[in-house]
């Protein structure tokens, strides 16, 4: 009895220390358990902040996409505007190359006119006619008969001599071959103070004898009055400083201007340039 009374504290005792053992190596085994559920939590938290850093930067992405798209757009706009725009500056150079040109052509037809007008005037007018009382020439694209006025006129007066109308008919043959084209008719005067009369001053002097030759171009000549245009100069337009005799009888003088009507040369202007 005593000899099982024995065995039994001996198993009940060894059972005890078995089952402490296997105790603390349940617990070992717990706290690895533990901290490694800890080092997987951190694990998870590091790997779900990166994959929101992740997201981030994708949504980031995303978004310059977006912006990058919307710069090509509005770069492929501007792009299309400078080429419009460019085509529009392209088209105005080539009609103002085109007007330019008309402009050329135009120029040179009515150089080519005034050469033919001045010679025909030089051709018929150097017949009895003394060189320094009567020059044609070629002035500002116009075509223009300085006469002295002892060809003309008498001293102070408006009334045209007898040695005028040879003159004016040489002329007229002129302006009446040439049908396009307008005359005007300028009065000049030295700085000769004048008063008589009708006549107040040099004004009213230049006036009156360019209207006296007006009215012999026309009613004598047959010159077609639209075409006539009679001018007053004064004493403003001087050739020669009213200084000296000489000088005087210089600027007293009257011009015949030949000029294309201006409608005309705009008509053909646009003729070359169409």
């Amino acid at each position: 009895m005593k000899k099982i009374s024995l065995l039994l504290l001996i198993t009940v005792i060894a059972a005890s220390c078995v089952s402490k053992k296997v105790y603390t190596e349940l617990q070992t085994e717990l706290v690895d358990v533990k901290a490694q559920l800890q080092q997987s939590l951190l694990e998870n938290e590091k790997g779900t902040s990166k994959v929101a850093s992740l997201t981030e930067q994708v949504n980031s992405l995303k978004e310059d996409k977006k912006t990058a798209i919307k710069q090509v757009e509005n770069l492929t706009v501007l792009t299309q505007s400078s080429s419009d725009n460019i085509k529009n500056v392209i088209t105005q150079l080539s009609e103002k190359d085109k007007f330019i040109n008309g402009i050329r052509t135009a120029m040179t037809q009515k150089d080519s006119i005034n050469l033919a007008v001045k010679y025909h005037l030089t051709k018929n007018l150097s017949e009895g006619i003394q060189d320094e009382d009567i020059q044609v020439n070629v002035e500002k694209t116009v075509v223009f008969i300085s006469i002295s006025d002892k060809l003309l006129f008498k001293s102070g007066s408006y009334n045209i001599t007898d040695k005028a109308y040879t003159v004016l008919e040489k002329i007229s043959k002129v302006i009446n071959d040439q049908p396009e084209m307008e005359v005007m008719i300028e009065g000049h005067t030295d700085t000769t103070p004048i008063k008589r009369n009708i006549i107040q001053d040099n004004w009213d002097l230049s006036a009156l004898r360019a209207t006296s030759i007006t009215r012999v171009l026309q009613y004598k000549y047959g010159v077609q009055p639209e075409r006539l245009i009679a001018a007053g100069r004064s004493q403003y337009i001087p050739l020669a400083p009213n200084d000296t005799k000489e000088n005087k009888a210089i600027n007293r003088r009257t011009k015949i201007i030949i000029m294309p009507k201006l409608d005309q040369f705009f008509d053909l202007l646009e003729q070359d340039a169409n």
